[in-house]
């Protein structure tokens, strides 16, 4: 049984308030966000399974623990704390630092990648980008004009086949 991490994620809208103004972006993907986080040697056998190949525990978190999401937004919040709502926006494993010109951006960006290095966080490099004035960030585009849904998801909105059966409908509405 587990008892739930009460911790709030953070509501998208509260984070897109602070990019007002921003004109350069960059993101950084954590690589394998989760399994950064390494297990209290208390609560590994928590995470205790067994199979017919043996008994395993987990060292670090895995996804799909209750708490995975809550406890992995409360470090990442710890860990950028000074420089929330100043120049660094995070969610989950999503990192997106923002200011109003490259200048001084690419001074910010410095001090988040020092910060990961410090504490062993590694970027999915693949899925970073840097010094951009448009981005793609929690399924929106982020410029200086403001926060857009994604065009590519609106065309995949509209080119959905109508449904022709109830069946097609309650799948259509999950």
């Amino acid at each position: 049984m587990s008892l739930r991490n009460k911790y709030p994620l953070p509501q998208i809208d509260d984070l897109f308030d602070q990019l007002r103004g921003a004109t350069v972006f960059s993101k950084i993907n954590l690589r394998s966000g989760y399994h950064q986080l390494k297990i209290k040697d208390f609560d590994v056998p928590k995470t205790a399974f067994r199979t017919r190949y043996g008994h395993y525990e987990f060292l670090v978190m895995p996804f799909g623990l209750t708490n995975a999401p809550a406890a992995f937004v409360d470090l990442m919040n710890r860990v950028f704390q000074p420089y929330l709502d100043q120049f660094v926006v995070v969610f989950i494993d999503d990192i997106l630092v923002y200011l109003r010109n490259k200048d001084e951006h690419e001074e910010h960006f410095r001090v988040v990648l020092r910060i990961l290095r410090k504490r062993k966080f590694y970027g999915k490099f693949s899925k970073c980008e840097f010094l951009l004035d448009q981005v793609g960030f929690l399924e929106h585009v982020i410029s200086g004009d403001g926060v857009s849904v994604d065009s590519t998801k609106i065309e995949a909105i509209l080119n959905w086949s109508h449904p022709t059966s109830v069946t097609e409908v309650t799948s259509f509405l999950g």
